[in-house]
């Protein structure tokens, strides 16, 4: 597995245009979203302040429970200083900190970094009620991966089209095993760091949380198992269920008589495990609008699915088995052994009881789970332990079926397949759909020149 990763990474890394790319346009996050980002490591851990400074985070601290800065309990080092433990402020803008008041508010004495996106056209100082500097540091939204997904435009088939559909189909498959493999080993690295400074269960936990909000929900999901961490609901395993449909905003309303029937009792208990916690946890619920809801098939709504993860968090030895025996099989087993006595049999909290049935998770999400989820956790394992993954773990990733594609794979395999009959047939596994989108990021994405410079096509001409 190593060596093919290892050829495509010499083939992206060959010199291409870096000027902005045609299919996406800048953007700047919500603060929720940049909170959610910085808290899962995705800027990294290692900046250069305003005044030139060497920053490390050490520790990310934990959410805010109340009035003052984002995070508690952070640590930084500065110039390779002893740790400096205090409190860590993200806004969009450096001058924030004065005009959103934090320099004459006491909540924000402990401070010990800014953080922001837009930087202004004159110098700001950060400084507390008493009168003491806090460290800047400047984030670039750019830079990130994107985690959170864009809406892409289909694109007419690319340059590449012609090299591809000259070259036999198993040199094809060994293009897309090669980018699979390399972006296998990326997420893997990416799981490791996040390991590092989370841990395992709570970055396993938050990984899950995050593929079970799928596209239209995944930074609310992110920012609940954020601020309703693994260790919260398991020091409060019986209210868990309570305390993250709490957390999410959906018990909003305390009205029971504007449920059905058949939900008023189970409503009735979620009420009863979240009022003691309510006042505690009210500056972390969500506000509504975090949520789409209006293009969630009904089988996918949020609630059904933060149901599951309650469920995971209740009985998290069980998936820790699971998980820790690295198999396809007995991750399946575990995913499809969820029962929930409300939620087999309704779609919302509001809507009428189904007389059928529903798997808590299908199919489709489990092995979303399995592609983005579990097998970096075990490839970061065996990086860990032997610096290379094992084959027995690329050939059971190499079977997981494709059960879904999107608007990102149509748009990639329209670039880079365009009419070839033999289109369907290359993305019939996850791994093939996966190396895809990663060649997709790295070529199609970063060239500026449509096509004209870019050099995936005269790589492919030479890949033997």
């Amino acid at each position: 597995m190593s060596a093919l990763a290892e050829r495509y990474a010499q083939t992206r890394d060959t010199a291409r245009v870096r000027e902005r790319a045609l299919f996406v346009s800048p953007r700047i996050p919500s603060e929720l979203e940049l909170q959610a980002r910085w808290f899962a490591g995705d800027f990294g851990k290692h900046f250069v302040s305003t005044a030139g400074d060497q920053i490390d985070v050490v520790q990310f601290g934990t959410w805010n429970r109340e009035a003052g800065p984002d995070f508690r309990d952070a640590a930084i080092r500065i110039n390779s200083s002893e740790p400096v433990r205090g409190c860590i402020e993200i806004d969009l803008l450096d001058r924030s900190w004065e005009t959103h008041g934090h320099a004459i508010n006491p909540a924000f004495d402990t401070t010990v970094l800014h953080v922001f996106v837009e930087r202004s056209d004159r110098e700001f100082f950060t400084r507390t009620k008493s009168n003491r500097n806090i460290a800047q540091v400047c984030i670039d939204p750019a830079t990130l991966p994107e985690a959170f997904a864009a809406n892409v435009p289909l694109a007419r088939p690319g340059r590449c089209q012609a090299p591809l559909k000259d070259l036999p189909a198993e040199r094809v498959c060994s293009v897309l095993d090669a980018a699979a493999q390399f972006r296998l080993r990326q997420k893997a690295n990416r799981v490791r760091n996040k390991i590092d400074a989370h841990g395992r269960d709570e970055t396993l936990f938050q990984e899950i949380a995050t593929a079970l909000g799928y596209k239209e929900n995944k930074l609310p999901f992110t920012l609940l198992a954020q601020r309703a961490p693994l260790r919260l609901l398991r020091e409060n395993v019986q209210n868990c269920e309570a305390l993250l449909f709490g957390g999410a905003g959906f018990l909003e309303v305390s009205d029971l008589d504007v449920y059905k029937r058949s939900a008023r009792e189970y409503v009735r208990q979620l009420w009863e495990g979240w009022w003691p916690h309510r006042d505690e946890l009210q500056r972390l619920i969500l506000p509504a609008n975090s949520w789409r809801l209006s293009s969630t098939r009904p089988v996918n709504h949020p609630q059904r699915r933060l149901a599951a993860l309650a469920i995971l968090a209740r009985d998290w030895s069980r998936l820790q088995r699971a998980s820790g025996k690295s198999s396809v099989d007995a991750a399946n087993d575990f995913f499809q052994a969820l029962e929930h006595p409300f939620w087999n049999f309704h779609y919302t909290l509001t809507a009428a009881a189904s007389p059928k049935k529903m798997a808590l998770i299908g199919e489709s999400r489990v092995a979303d789970i399995l592609a983005n989820v579990l097998f970096p956790f075990w490839v970061a394992h065996d990086l860990q332990a032997s610096s290379r993954p094992t084959t027995r773990l690329w050939d059971e990733y190499a079977k997981l079926p494709a059960q879904l594609s999107n608007r990102r794979l149509e748009t990639a395999a329209t670039r880079l397949f365009g009419n070839d009959s033999r289109r369907q047939e290359f993305l019939k596994t996850v791994a093939h759909q996966q190396g895809l989108l990663q060649i997709y990021e790295d070529f199609c994405m970063e060239d500026n020149s449509d096509c004209a410079q870019c050099p995936f096509p005269e790589q492919m001409r030479k890949w033997t």
